[in-house]
């Protein structure tokens, strides 16, 4: 709702407190005239002024306390860790309604950003539970000596660690996320061998990862990963670390939510600007309904897109896409969901060389 600033508004607590005034001077001025037409002593008129003048201003005090004592609740109830409760005089059409959205809106964001730490904890300490266990089950078996340490137990071993790896790798991100100190590091690369570079990690990534999902373990080997550059000798100017990111989760999330046996592309074509890059990451899973997309790069963002997408699939911690979001902003590019006939197609736009403003 768009609020004036510093206008007068008929309805604002200064309008209010001017017509008190006002009105107080009617009520002297009348009683005073009432007085000089019927003789009537002034100690009277003075007693019968004051008392219709606290009534009135008792009145208008009340209008105006009543929602600065609801304010004060709501304010302690949040301090002390409630944010359920609101305002409910977020209405007003004065400068006491724009306090009470104002806290209002206050106790929405903390109580998302509780949400989000708890979330936090649960997708976390989901994640670690499962490597951690059978990492631990390894181990025992070759201190118990149920198994040896041969190269196969040790390869396991190998795999839990890297998950474990790769979620603190995830958790850093966030944390550089949260502290805004990460600089950008462009330099101009060849973008076919790059990404395809991008894709051969993710491969070798599938075929040694096992992702948990509701009927058990299943690796995602089905899903066929097909890179699309056009020119093959495109150029872009970037922070290869910080893209890298971007399309290892837009590429991660992609399999995750794709069919068995599906297919994962990623096209890149040459942007609008000088080294600019245009890159599309397209899947064949159940797409995102719309009144989900701007909900995608939120934090903790886990969809709420039932899992027929296929085995192997998980909902991760939620931070892939807003970790993705936080780099291309890095850049000063674009991402979003884009219209798509199967799928989800995920487009994200980098502007290349900055340009000299004249």
């Amino acid at each position: 709702m768009t609020r004036t600033g510093s206008g007068l508004r008929p309805f604002s607590v200064k309008a209010k407190l001017g017509t008190l005034v006002v009105v107080s001077v009617f009520i002297t001025t009348g009683l005073l005239m009432v007085a000089l037409r019927t003789r009537t002593e002034l100690r009277f008129i003075t007693v019968f002024s004051v008392i219709a003048t606290l009534l009135i201003t008792q009145f208008v005090a009340h209008g105006l306390t009543a929602p600065l004592d609801e304010m004060t609740t709501v304010a302690r109830s949040i301090s002390h860790g409630d944010y359920t409760r609101r305002v409910s005089g977020a209405g007003r059409r004065d400068e006491l309604g724009d306090l009470a959205q104002t806290i209002n809106l206050m106790a929405d964001d903390l109580e998302a950003v509780d949400r989000h730490r708890k979330e936090l904890v649960a997708n976390v300490s989901h994640e670690l539970r499962t490597p951690i266990a059978a990492l631990r089950a390894v181990l025992e078996n070759v201190v118990d000596g149920v198994s040896s340490a041969d190269p196969e137990t040790m390869r396991t071993a190998l795999k839990q660690t890297e998950r474990l790896g790769r979620l603190v790798e995830t958790l850093l991100d966030l944390s550089r996320l949260d502290s805004g100190v990460v600089t950008l590091k462009a330099r101009r690369f060849e973008v076919w061998p790059y990404l395809s570079g991008v894709l051969k990690e993710a491969n070798l990534a599938a075929s040694h990862r096992r992702l948990p999902s509701g009927s058990g373990n299943h690796a995602r080997k089905d899903v066929h990963l097909h890179l699309d550059v056009s020119p093959p000798e495109l150029t872009a100017h970037a922070d290869a670390e910080r893209l890298h990111q971007v399309v290892a989760n837009l590429i991660d999330n992609a399999v995750k939510h794709s069919p068995p046996h599906g297919r994962v592309t990623v096209l890149a074509r040459r942007g609008a600007g000088p080294e600019s890059l245009a890159l599309e990451v397209l899947d064949e899973g159940p797409g995102i309904p719309e009144s989900e997309r701007h909900r995608v790069f939120e934090r903790f963002n886990r969809g709420e897109v039932p899992s027929p997408h296929g085995p192997g699939s998980d909902g991760g911690t939620g931070l892939g896409l807003a970790i993705a979001h936080w780099a291309v902003d890095l850049h000063g590019g674009r991402i979003g969901v884009a219209e798509s006939a199967r799928g989800c197609r995920i487009q994200v736009t980098l502007p290349g060389i900055p340009q000299p403003r004249g």
